[in-house]
């Protein structure tokens, strides 16, 4: 009778704990849904378990748990694009595409802190990366870095200043300069040229660039870009893949050494890391949107 009491109580406590601790590691969902018609386009991780997504359409932010999925729009848009964002801990930068400027989020509040007129006229302000004391956004139809020199305990500047891009890199019909990150030893710039698929090393200080060499193979359609150490990841859009690249650590040099796909992506345009996860939002671009249309966010292994 002892004996069958014993091993009652024992089962009925690994059920209390099953319950309780693997739970909510089981909870955290590999897709999950972004509202439908929000058109998404750029995404940043951090702090914690948040997530942030642009729409390329109203300009909205949206911030979603990775523990649950579920989220809400927490900072509402100008009604012109938000593409590309990158988060510092306490601030959300995005790159405004068509609406040729840039906008600083408060991650508290959502509020605006600051928008920035980056060009007039044509321009498509596509990405941003955080690097140093300073904030560096592409233009996919001008050959121009922008650049926002950050002061003390992060202040933010008055005005962007232009770097020229010169060197290797040509400018031609379709979207150019895109994904941007640093190279591994942080002294220069990784841009991604979507219409030629090259890979370019940026001087951030003269915006002299200088291609990447990959042994030949193109990122055709390359978009986001995310540096892990000396690995970097190159989301190529309509092609569902990511192409995963072992860099030189001056980046002038690399080799893509394998491509990861999923039969659920659909057109994802760019990549954040969370834990052992790489998330990418399904743009759809060859799905004609509507306000119904359905977007969805994939999480696969790294």
């Amino acid at each position: 009778m002892r004996s069958a009491i014993l091993k009652t109580a024992l089962s009925a406590l690994v059920v209390v704990l099953l319950g309780s601790v693997p739970a909510q590691a089981a909870s955290k969902p590999d897709t999950f849904p972004l509202p439908n018609g929000f058109q998404p386009e750029g995404i940043a991780i951090g702090p914690g378990p948040f997530a942030y997504f642009g729409s390329r359409l109203t300009g909205d932010i949206y911030r979603a748990d990775l523990r649950t999925g579920k989220g809400t729009v927490f900072s509402e848009g100008p009604g012109t694009p938000s593409l590309g964002v990158k988060t510092d801990g306490r601030r959300l930068f995005v790159a405004g595409g068509t609406g040729g400027d840039a906008r600083v989020i408060d991650l508290r509040t959502g509020a605006v802190l600051k928008t920035y007129t980056l060009a007039t006229g044509t321009s498509f302000v596509n990405d941003v990366i955080l690097v140093g004391d300073a904030a560096y956004f592409t233009d996919s139809a001008n050959p121009v870095l922008y650049k926002l020199e950050l002061g003390r305990k992060g202040s933010l500047p008055a005005e962007a200043v232009k770097i020229p891009l010169s060197g290797d890199i040509q400018y031609t019909t379709g979207n150019n300069a895109n994904g941007i990150a640093p190279s591994p030893d942080r002294r220069s710039l990784l841009v991604v040229q979507s219409n030629t698929g090259k890979l370019f090393e940026v001087d951030p200080s003269s915006g002299v660039a200088t291609e990447v060499d990959l042994g030949g193979e193109p990122l055709t359609n390359g978009d986001g870009l995310l540096l892990s150490g000396r690995t970097l990841y190159a989301v190529q859009n309509r092609l569902n893949t990511i192409a995963v690249i072992g860099l030189a650590r001056d980046g002038g040099s690399g080799k893509i050494v394998r491509r990861l796909t999923d039969p659920r992506f659909d057109v994802p345009t760019t990549v954040a890391a969370y834990g052992h996860r790489l998330y990418l939002p399904n743009a759809r671009f060859t799905t004609p949107p509507t306000p119904d249309t359905a977007y969805s966010v994939v999480a696969i292994k790294s």
